[in-house]
């Protein structure tokens, strides 16, 4: 729940700073349980922000504030966490680490300048981070590593080091090393690799600085040979390599502001070794924070626009420039109502000020475009669920805004008089469907309350009212996610329940057949007669409906043609088979009766429908379902399973191609009937350790196997 004012356990004021240089936006990147959200707590308690660090086991963390987090014990929503060390003002972004949160993740990442990618020194990584290095990597963001859980009972820096070396590439680099205890286990100090000097945390943090035992000094050379060289070797001075290698010593003031500016830029990417629970390294994590992370002013901006897609001139991180920000993140409170993350990276924001609100391009994930004027009433320093009110914020910060009546994620916040838009980072595409029911009518009205509301939060939900199935799809990136969507809506307050996702098929003939319909009724005076005969041809997949009309003599009057017409298609669009709509025929009407009194419009409408449902039971009707193009990338490793798995599956694949990004992976493409892809968002993930990702689009329609249309049919019965 967001809270104004100030949240048990924080122990100051919300940091303010005054220009843009002064700012660092860093995002925490690492899979679930790897220590993101630990360390966080970590660095507020060190920094004094908060009284002392919370415990994601007891649900008392500053970012895990949301009830579905503390039910899960995992982040599942993006948290800001701001604090102040040696006048630098820096906010950190705590991402969700499970791959169904990747849609909160990418909203980090564009509201970062910088991330830290979080490893344990036990549990590896999984291939998710990989690829999220590679993604980093394409856009230039600078990056660090934190090796976290030095106390766990496996822990091995120098293979974690090995492993993200192997993954990340060869500049990444430790600049400390870890000094066990006594015991040989525990991590009780770091060993400066530039400095040459000792950290000790043994009695407690700040650590002892001291110079190293002569047994630590061979590790410390090797490791620091290899971090100098691979300093130098990003350094601007062309010079510093042949000194070195003739063996000059570098000052130690060169080595630290060439590492700092490699850093900045994306070339090197130093590790450091920590424990949030001993704070271990956490003194290093911040020099690296706030001394080797760049400012928002040396982070390129997004391109915006007009709002009617007309060119405008580059953006710069000025405070005095045009106002451009992007709500990041929004989230609908019960008590504030909706709440607002917002990246500013241009001009200044300013309580009492009328800004002009854009939200374009994201209609099909069921926001539609918007604009509109309003006020904004009050600035807010986000930590985790708490506000504390500021009086402003620049350009190159991060805040939050309540009460706002449109402001959605991914809108852009611009002067009214001068209304932009900025372009709108990539959003995962959500491919696991889940269907939900209100159990009574009240409850109909209240669900689509809170799915408007979770809608406007969430880009990476996808709402479809399907009207051939008549159920309200949620389309969610996985389980976890769709967990956490259900748990909002009950918690809304409605009572609502899942049910089977149906494929929307389709009905057709495989052979002709001639149909009869006769409508004879007397009810209250007032007759009903309509007889019609009719042949049903079965067209080209595709083609559609056609109706024609070879009646000699007038034994349908002219008039009534259309009555039967109209009936046919209705009956079409209600299916006859199984409830599904029929397609790719012609019918032709060639023979009928009339009554000159009692015949009417109702009663050769009724005939048309008897006529086709006749003809449906002498002919041979079968059932079509969509067939999908997909396009599956994965580690190459797991080619073979997939392309086996896709045979079980009906599935036919269309070929395979290197991945052109590299990174050893494949696209697998392939045609798969819809109703084998329900829940394949989950089984490949389970196939592939979470490294699959895949893309779907519409092909065709097939005829189904006939026992599976008789399974369908069947269902269909039964319900009816």
């Amino acid at each position: 729940m967001a809270q104004k004012g100030q949240e048990k356990g924080v122990t100051g004021p919300a940091p303010v700073v005054d220009e843009p240089g002064r700012v660092r936006n860093v995002v925490l990147v690492g899979h679930s349980g790897s220590g993101k959200t630990t360390l966080v707590e970590a660095l507020l308690a060190a920094t004094g922000t908060i009284s002392r660090a919370g415990s994601v086991t007891e649900g008392t963390t500053t970012c895990d504030h949301d009830p579905a987090a503390v039910k899960q014990q995992r982040s599942v929503s993006l948290a800001a966490a701001p604090f102040l060390h040696e006048g630098i003002k820096v906010n950190l972004l705590d991402s969700p680490g499970y791959a169904d949160f990747v849609g909160e993740l990418r909203a980090g990442l564009r509201a970062a300048d910088a991330a830290l990618f979080v490893v344990p020194a036990a549990d590896g990584m999984d291939a998710a981070t990989a690829t999220l290095w590679e993604e980093c990597a394409s856009v230039g963001m600078p990056r660090a590593v934190a090796v976290t859980r030095l106390d766990h009972q496996r822990a091995d820096f120098d293979e974690t080091v090995a492993l993200c070396q192997r993954v990340f590439g060869d500049n990444v680099l430790p600049l400390y090393l870890p000094m066990l205890g006594d015991d040989g286990v525990s991590t009780v100090g770091l060993m400066g690799l530039i400095t040459q000097r000792v950290f000790d945390y043994s009695k407690g943090f700040p650590p002892e600085v001291r110079d190293p035992d002569p047994e630590h000094l061979p590790a410390i050379a090797e490791a620091r040979n290899e971090l100098i060289e691979g300093i130098i070797a990003e350094s601007e001075d062309e010079t510093l390599m042949e000194r070195y290698l003739a063996g000059e010593d570098i000052d130690t003031e060169v080595l630290i502001n060439d590492l700092e500016t490699a850093v900045a830029r994306g070339h090197f990417y130093p590790v450091i070794p920590t424990c949030a629970e001993s704070k271990v390294g956490i003194d290093a994590l911040l020099e690296v924070l706030t001394s080797a992370f760049p400012s928002p002013l040396e982070h390129d901006l997004p391109v915006v626009t007009g709002v009617d897609g007309s060119p405008r001139p580059p953006l710069t991180c000025d405070p005095d420039g045009p106002l451009v920000a992007e709500v990041v993140k929004t989230t609908i409170d019960r008590h504030v109502g909706r709440v607002s993350l917002v990246r500013v990276f241009s001009g200044t924001l300013r309580p009492e000020a009328t800004v002009h609100i854009s939200g374009h391009g994201m209609e099909q994930r069921g926001h539609p475009d918007h604009d509109s004027d309003e006020r904004i009433a009050h600035i807010y320093s986000p930590l985790g669920a708490s506000l504390r009110e500021v009086q402003s914020c620049i350009a190159g910060d991060i805040c939050a805004i309540t009460k706002s009546g449109s402001a959605e994620t991914g809108d852009t916040i611009s002067s009214k008089d001068d209304p932009l838009l900025v372009a709108p980072w990539e959003m995962p595409e959500p491919l696991l469907p889940v269907a939900v029911v209100a159990k009574t009518r009240s409850d109909e009205d209240t669900l689509a309350k809170n799915l408007g509301r979770l809608v406007a939060g969430d880009p990476t939900m996808r709402l479809e009212r399907n009207p051939e199935t008549h159920q309200m799809v949620l389309w969610c990136m996985g389980e976890a996610h769709a967990d956490v969507v259900l748990d909002r809506l009950r918690g809304g307050g409605a009572d609502i329940d899942t049910e089977p996702v149906r494929v929307a098929l389709r009905e057709t003939f495989v052979a002709g057949a001639k149909g009869h319909g006769r409508h004879v009724k007397q009810s209250g005076g007032h007759g009903q007669y309509a007889v019609c005969d009719i042949e049903v041809e079965p067209l080209e997949r595709g083609a559609g409906f056609e109706f024609a009309d070879k009646v000699v003599g007038g034994s349908v009057p002219h008039n009534y043609i259309p009555s039967v017409e109209k009936g046919v298609r209705a009956q079409m669009e209600r299916g006859i088979m199984a409830g599904y709509p029929v397609v790719d025929l012609r019918i032709t009407l060639f023979d009928g009766k009339a009554h000159s009194v009692d015949s009417s419009d109702a009663a050769f409408q009724t005939a048309g429908q008897l006529a086709l449902r006749d003809a449906a039971e002498k002919g041979l009707l079968t059932l079509l379902e969509p067939v999908d193009e997909i396009t599956i990338r994965v580690p190459d490793a797991y080619v073979g399973a997939i392309m086996s798995d896709m045979s079980g599956r009906r599935g036919r694949v269309l070929g395979t191609e290197p991945d052109p990004a590299g990174g050893e992976r494949t696209f697998v493409k392939a045609e798969v009937p819809a109703t084998e892809l329900v829940r394949y968002a989950v089984e490949l993930r389970s196939m592939t350790s979470g490294a699959g990702t895949f893309g779907r689009s519409f092909a065709r329609y097939e005829p189904m196997p006939s026992h599976l249309a008789e399974a369908v049919r069947k269902e269909h019965a039964a319900s009816h």
